[in-house]
Parts: C-alpha cells; sequence; structure tokens
C-alpha cells in the first residue's frame, strides 16, 4: 500500500509518468464518452485531437452545440457491436464486461430524466469516487448517497444521463487493492424524481404557450382585414351616401353603409322618405348590373366563337399535313427516299395523328357542350319529343351506316395496300426488310384495330335498330289503343241512341194504348183489368223476375234476398212492395216456413206449374 501510495505521488508530480498500460485505451475510452482524450493532470493527451473524428465506429460524435441545446444524441445501432476499454482515474480504475454477455437491462425512461441510480459501488467507496467517476458525463448537480451501495446522481442535462448508462456493467476496482470492500460492479438505470418531472412539466408548458403565442400569431396574420367602422347616421351623412349611390365607383362601399344602417334600426317616420330615396337610387343600378353582365356573355360567346374557329382551322391544317405523310408514304414516293427519311416520316405521321386526334376530340366536346346546351333550353311537348327522339335515332342509324361504310372502305385500302406490300416483298432489297416488316405489323395492327372498332360500330348499329324497332312497336301500340278506344266510343253512342230511340218508341206504345182504352167503351174488358192481381206493366216484370230467381233457388229464398237482387236492378224497390205483390199471387208463390227453433225461417218458393195445373 505505501508502494501504491508512493506511486500515485509520482503520478501527480510527474506528468508524463502515467500508470496506464496503453494509453490509446484511455483516448479511445473518453472519446467514447464524447469528451476530448485527458490525462490525469488535465492535459490532453493528443493535442491535434478532433472531436469530429470518433475513433470508434458507429458512435457519433458529440455536437458542441448539443449541451446547450439539450438534445439527446442519437442511439447506437443495435447491430454494430460497440468495443468498451479499461477507463483509469486517479483514485479507481474500471473494467468493461465481457462483450459476449447480453447488454444490462434499463427501465423504461421517465420524462425530463435527469436522475440516474447507480448500484452496486463498493462498500468503502466514497462521494468523492463516484464525482470523479460521473463528473466525466456531466456537470453533476447533486449526490444522494445511500449507506448501502448505491446511490442517486443529478446531472445538468438530459443528455449525461445516456453517457452515464455507458458505465453500466463496468467492474470498480479502488486503487490497487483486490478486497471484496473496495471492488463492485455498477448498474446504471434510469432513475424517477419529482424534480426531474416537475422541471419536464413547466419546459412543456412553456413550450405549449410558445406554441399557442405563435399559432395565434399567425392566425392574426393569415385572418382578414377587418372591415371599416360605419359611421353613424345623420342627415349630412345620408346626403353623402345618397350621392355615393350614384357613382358607379364608389356604390359597394354606399350600399354597404346603408344596409348597416337599416339592420341598426336607423328608418322610423322622420327618415323614411331619405331611406326610400336612397333604396330607389339602388334600385336604379339593376339595369346597369344587367347590361354589363350581358355585354360579359357576349365577349365570353364572342370569345368561344373565335376559339373554335381557330380550332377547326388549326384541325384543317393538320389534316393537310396528315394528308402529305400519307401522300409520301405511298409507293411512288415512297421508294425514293432513304431508310433514315422513312422512318422519320412515319414518327411524324404518328405523331400528327394523335395531336389532330387530341384537337378533334376537344372540338367535338365543346360541340356536344353546345348541343346539350340547346337542349335544355328546349321545351317542346310530348308527341314532338317522341317525334325529335325519333328521328335523333334514325339520324344515329343513317350515321353508322355512313361510318360503317367508310370504315370499311378504308379496311379494303389497307387490305390492298397490305397485299401490293406482300407482292413487293420479295423484289425489295436485304437492306428494306427490316422497314417494310415493321410497316406489316403496323398495318396489321391498324387493321386489327379497324376490325375492332368496325365490330363495335356494328354492336352500336344493331343496337340502335333494336331501339328503332322497340319505339315503331311502342307507336303502333299506341295506335292499336287509340283506333280501340275511339271505336268503343263510337258503339257506346250508337248505344246510347239505340236506347233514346227505344224509350221514344215505349213512351209512343204506352200513350196509344192510353188512347185506345180511352176510346174503347166495352166494360168487361174494364173489368178484368180491374180485377186482375196485377196492376201495373212494373209489377210484371217484377213478377217475371221473382219467377226466374225462385225458379233457380228451389229451395226458396227469404224476401230479404229477394229484396237484395232486385235492388241491383232498381234501387227504389222496397220490400214491403215486393210482399205485397207475392201475397196477391198465390197460385205462383208460395210461403213456407224452414228450420226449427231459433232458426225458423219464413221462405217464399216458386209454384207457378202447380197453381197452372190447378187452374
Amino acid at each position: 500500500m505505501a508502494s501504491d501510495g508512493g506511486r500515485n505521488l509520482s503520478l501527480d508530480s510527474i506528468p508524463m509518468g502515467l500508470p496506464m498500460s496503453d494509453p490509446t485505451a484511455w483516448t479511445t475510452a473518453m472519446n467514447n464518452l464524447g469528451m476530448a482524450p485527458m490525462g490525469m493532470t488535465g492535459q490532453p493527451l493528443l493535442p491535434d485531437f478532433d472531436p469530429a473524428l470518433g475513433m470508434m465506429t458507429g458512435i457519433p460524435p458529440i455536437n458542441p452545440m448539443m449541451p446547450g441545446l439539450g438534445i439527446v444524441p442519437p442511439p447506437i445501432p443495435p447491430d454494430m457491436p460497440a468495443v468498451k476499454e479499461i477507463i483509469h482515474c486517479k483514485s479507481c480504475t474500471l473494467f468493461p464486461p465481457n462483450p459476449h454477455l447480453p447488454p444490462p437491462a434499463t427501465r423504461e425512461r421517465p420524462p425530463g430524466c435527469k436522475t440516474v441510480f447507480v448500484g452496486g459501488l463498493p462498500e468503502n467507496g466514497t462521494e468523492q469516487i463516484i464525482m470523479e467517476v460521473f463528473e466525466q458525463c456531466g456537470e453533476v448537480i447533486a449526490i444522494r448517497k445511500s449507506k448501502k451501495n448505491f446511490c442517486h446522481i443529478r446531472f445538468a442535462e438530459e443528455f449525461m444521463v445516456d453517457k452515464a448508462l455507458y458505465l453500466s456493467g463496468y467492474r470498480i476496482r479502488l486503487g490497487s487493492s483486490t478486497d471484496k470492500k473496495d471492488t463492485g460492479r455498477l448498474h446504471v438505470d434510469f432513475a424517477q424524481a419529482r424534480d426531474d418531472l416537475y422541471e419536464w412539466e413547466c419546459k412543456q408548458r412553456m413550450l405549449a404557450r410558445e406554441e399557442r403565442h405563435r399559432r395565434r400569431l399567425e392566425e392574426e396574420r393569415f385572418r382578414p382585414p377587418s372591415p371599416p367602422p360605419v359611421v353613424h347616421y345623420s342627415d349630412h351623412e345620408c346626403s353623402v351616401v345618397a350621392e355615393k349611390l350614384k357613382d358607379d365607383t364608389k356604390f359597394l362601399e354606399a350600399i354597404q353603409t346603408l344596409l348597416t344602417w337599416i339592420e341598426r334600426g336607423e328608418v322610423n317616420r322622420r327618415t323614411a322618405n331619405n331611406f326610400y330615396s336612397m333604396i330607389q337610387s339602388a334600385n336604379s343600378h339593376i339595369r346597369r348590373l344587367v347590361n354589363e353582365k350581358a355585354a360579359h356573355e357576349k365577349e365570353m360567346e364572342e370569345a368561344k366563337e373565335k376559339f373554335k374557329l381557330a380550332l377547326s382551322g388549326i384541325l384543317v391544317q393538320f389534316e393537310q399535313i396528315v394528308a402529305v405523310y400519307h401522300s409520301a408514304s405511298k409507293q411512288k414516293a415512297w421508294d425514293h427516299f432513304t431508310k433514315a427519311q422513312r422512318k422519320n416520316i412515319s414518327v411524324w405521321c404518328k405523331q400528327a395523328e394523335e395531336i389532330r386526334n387530341i384537337h378533334n376530340d376537344e372540338l367535338m366536346g365543346i360541340r356536344r357542350e353546345e348541343e346539350m346546351e340547346m337542349s335544355d333550353e328546349e321545351i317542346e311537348d310530348p308527341p314532338e319529343m317522341k317525334e325529335t327522339e325519333e328521328s335523333a335515332l334514325v339520324s344515329q342509324v343513317e350515321a353508322l351506316k355512313e361510318e360503317n361504310d367508310s370504315l370499311r372502305w378504308q379496311l379494303d385500302a389497307y387490305r390492298n395496300e397490305v397485299e401490293l406490300l406482300k407482292q413487293e416483298q420479295g423484289k425489295a432489297s436485304r437492306d428494306e426488310d427490316t422497314t417494310k416488316e415493321q410497316q406489316m405489323k403496323l398495318l396489321q395492327q391498324a387493321l386489327q384495330g379497324m376490325q375492332k372498332h368496325l365490330l363495335k360500330v356494328q354492336d352500336e348499329y344493331k343496337k340502335r335498330e333494336a331501339e328503332l324497332e322497340k319505339v315503331r312497336e311502342d307507336k303502333l301500340k299506341i295506335e292499336t289503343l287509340l283506333e280501340n278506344l275511339k271505336e268503343q266510343q263510337t258503339m257506346a253512342d250508337e248505344e246510347d241512341k239505340e236506347r233514346d230511340a227505344i224509350d221514344c218508341q215505349g213512351n209512343e206504345s204506352s200513350t196509344s194504348r192510353v188512347c185506345v182504352c180511352s176510346q174503347e167503351k166495352d166494360c168487361p174488358v174494364e173489368k178484368t183489368l180491374s180485377n186482375s192481381p196485377v196492376k201495373s206493366e212494373r209489377e210484371v216484370l217484377l213478377v217475371g223476375i221473382i219467377s226466374t230467381f225462385l225458379h233457380v233457388h228451389p229451395f226458396g229464398a227469404s224476401i230479404e234476398y229477394i229484396c237484395s237482387y232486385l235492388q241491383r236492378l232498381d234501387s227504389k224497390i222496397c220490400t214491403a212492395e215486393v210482399e205485397v205483390l207475392m201475397t196477391r199471387l198465390q197460385n205462383t208463390f208460395r210461403q213456407e216456413l224452414s228450420g226449427v227453433g231459433a232458426s225458423l225461417e219464413k221462405r217464399w218458393k216458386f209454384c207457378g206449374f202447380d197453381g197452372l195445373k190447378m187452374t
């Protein structure tokens, strides 16, 4: 021990005689902590040390601005092994743990943690030794050491805690002693302290206040400016606003002032005439606004017409250019061009056709929009709408027919060109074989596209024809229905006429009979009529209908059932009249009782055939 003390004294007196087995290891360990390598006497071990150059790969250098900002350094990647070295201090030595062992476990980091728990301290360890070891990680504010082998250390900043966690797992030895009381294994972990949590909450509240202040400033910066204050109503201000209302440039400001006055309730009996005159002057601006709108609409229509004319002129020029390319692609002129020239011409032709198709689609879209606007504006009667729809279908079918014929002609032309190319393929040179194959492929693709388009057009043609046939069938059905309705109407009119004629004839016959009866003076006839039970033609008809009804019901029917049947024919018939008539004709109708007890029921039966035999 005495020798160790002498050696330590020599270390303090002689700066270069450091008791280090390897100075590079000390430099590496200090660099891992993010500090410039310093000796025990405070002198730098490497005078030209650059903190931006780390001696260990995978550990980023410490930024000088980090302590001031409180930024936690990025964690070491898990797949990057950290090489720990021996750390020598004045009164102790730190030995690294076994690199093959798993890293020491730590708890979840509390928010704003600046305090660490350090366990596994030697029994003879003092606060000076703990300060000596951990002040290398940063400024230590307080150390709370327990009687047992642990303590709590509070640092000034949060990033210093990560440096202290680097020492977890190191074995500490005081001096060169091997006594158990002078050795221990350090365990460094996060600790939860009230002061740290309070400072963190204060910091968060400060950041929230700053954020709210910043948002308020942003909102105020982007908030639209408030409108200027409106003056209170007075006779002078009223005359000023009335003059402004007559001026087109100041009309908007004046109308806003007028609206505010009316909403405030400035209108009363004394000021009503003034407000009426201002409202009247505001109304006079309606015609001006309508005229301005009409002028703008006219300008827009003129611009549309100009654009349409310019676009149609461009399309005409495109058509001419494409026609030039097509004429140059024919056999007479095509053979005189070189291979490169033919390639350029084909590429240019494709580009021109694509641009032409795009412009053509744009022009057709404009025309469709105009047609839709025209169709929305036109309001016609339903039959006229049907005729227009039918004519539109017919026109579409005709247009599809024309398009079908044109596509068929183009297909025939392409087939002829393909046959010509096939015939001339054997005569062409070897250099032109590749270009002709490309042309063949292009023509085949064009043929396939034309065939597909032709099939689509044919399908559309069939659909249109089917729709046209449906429309025609509907039209025929409607016509037949109209004819049937007319026939039914004529038949009904004829029946009404016949009924009127029959009624007239019946009236004439009754009057003639009455006249004949009055002219005849034979007493026996009058006696027979007066003695007969049937007194009128209506009663004769009732007797016939009742006889037929009861003949169909051989078991008889009640008087209510008979009267319900008769009231369907004539609602004026009453039950008493029918019953009196049937009781008078005893030889024709007979009343019987049927049923037992409570189910007794009076039924009338037809007995005319029996009465005929008796008489």
